[in-house]
């Protein structure tokens, strides 16, 4: 296709403008970027290192162990029909560990309940008492009796009078027949009568104290019934993990027989043996720091809780309890029972120390170090730094001492009033310039 002069002239002035706007735009965000290589400043929080008069540390070794731990058995024997917890899963106090078959206990149970309620009915009626109705029904049996006892003694004295009037008329056999109705009436009354008056009176208390008796006897075998299906159910008595099992679904297990271990992990103590120069000098309630080397990206804090005052004889060491809050993640608790671990107890004399915060050290890669801040220093052969240039941050190693509150003490480099990095470390690299937003402790 063939373009007329005008029209080629036009597009060559269209691509000279466009080459010119884009070279514009990739001076401007050069501009904007930099020189080269340069890293933006990262906002940071730090530190002012500070001095404090401390217990000197030493470290002991110990093993990571549960809070609580148990074997849990079976108080019945039966067959296991289910087992939902498998080692290595967590439990909540009062969760199922494994069922026991109850199939037939639960049938003599219904029936037990259903024996409780006639119980309970016979009591209730008993304690309320003779019903109006029957009252008066008893009323009228006895004014019945008294109105034929009248009319059978009316009849007797007829026959009589007759009998003395006319001899011969009333034969002795009729006359006999009276009296005995007179007196079979009259004994009916006094039946009558007496059932009115019990009627009246109600249930003797010997009977309800009976009924009594024999409901508590109901509602213990009731109890018991339901304490026996309750036994049948194996559950955890405290929060922790299955660490192990000793039945599985179909099996047999005895009474007393243990059905699983479960371990409290939420919290552990790390017991370590401290020898006996220094345990003299261990206090509960004391800050310990805690490494557990399977696990050296972390620190634990945790606090003395026990000092057993029974020595080994063939090591003459204590145990020394610290209590260390776990972690709980995903996965599982990060300190596991078994771990070893070392605890700087503070048991030796007084030291001037430098202290910073925790959060300012950085592990994971080997050695413990902080950030600490400061003016950028000229490289060899290069230019000095610009006077406005920021700081930087520069990684210095240290080894970790006595704790004390949130502060730990940190053996290197480092001088009290120094800048020490305490938020955003974990993304900072060597002497990359920084920009402190806060002091932490800017006004102590």
């Amino acid at each position: 296709m063939m373009l007329s002069p005008q029209a080629a002239t036009r597009l060559r002035n269209t691509i000279v403008a466009a080459c010119a706007v884009a070279t514009l735009l990739i001076a401007a965000r050069g501009h904007a970027q930099g020189p080269p290589g340069a890293r933006p400043p990262a906002l940071v929080v730090a530190y002012k290192i500070v001095e404090r008069e401390v217990t000197a540390g030493q470290t002991f070794v110990g093993t990571v162990m549960p809070l609580k731990r148990a074997t849990i058995g079976s108080a019945v024997g039966g067959r296991v029909v289910e087992f939902p917890r498998k080692a290595g899963e967590r439990v909540a106090e009062g969760e199922k560990l494994a069922q026991l078959l109850t199939s037939t206990i639960e049938l003599e149970t219904a029936a037990a309940e259903q024996e409780l309620k006639l119980r309970q009915a016979q009591l209730a009626e008993l304690e309320n008492g003779t019903r109006p109705e029957e009252i008066e029904q008893r009323r009228a049996e006895r004014d019945g009796a008294a109105a034929r006892e009248s009319f059978l003694r009316a009849r007797r004295v007829r026959l009589e009078r007759a009998r003395d009037s006319s001899p011969g008329t009333v034969t002795a056999d009729q006359m006999e027949e009276a009296r005995a109705g007179e007196i079979e009436a009259h004994e009916a009354y006094l039946a009558a009568k007496a059932a009115l008056e019990l009627a009246q009176a109600g249930p003797r208390v010997e009977q309800i104290a009976q009924a009594r008796a024999q409901m508590a006897m109901q509602e213990a075998i009731v109890q018991r019934l339901r304490d026996q299906i309750t036994k049948h159910t194996i559950i955890s008595r405290f929060d922790g993990y299955v660490v192990a099992e000793h039945t599985e679904i179909g099996a047999w297990v005895n009474s007393g027989a243990p059905v699983a271990e479960v371990a409290a992990l939420d919290e552990v103590d790390v017991e370590v043996q401290v020898i006996e120069q220094a345990a003299p000098f261990v206090r509960i309630g004391e800050e310990v720091r805690v490494e557990v080397p399977a696990l050296p990206d972390r620190i634990f804090s945790g606090k003395v809780v026990h000092v057993v005052p029974q020595a080994d004889v063939r090591a003459r060491t204590f145990p020394v309890k610290i209590r260390v809050t776990n972690e709980i993640t995903d996965d599982g608790p990060l300190l596991k029972a078994g771990m070893y671990a070392r605890a700087s107890l503070p048991v030796g004399a007084q030291q001037q120390a430098t202290m910073a915060p925790k959060d300012a050290i950085v592990l994971g890669t080997g050695t413990p170090m902080v950030y600490v801040v400061q003016k950028p220093a000229a490289t060899p052969g290069g230019p000095p730094p610009a006077a406005d240039a920021p700081p930087v941050a520069m990684p210095v190693p240290v080894q970790l001492g006595v704790s004390q509150g949130d502060l730990i003490q940190l053996i290197g480099q480092l001088q009290p009033g120094q800048m020490v990095v305490v938020e955003g470390n974990e993304r900072l690299r060597p002497n990359q310039p920084v920009q402190v937003t806060r002091v932490t402790n800017e006004s102590n």
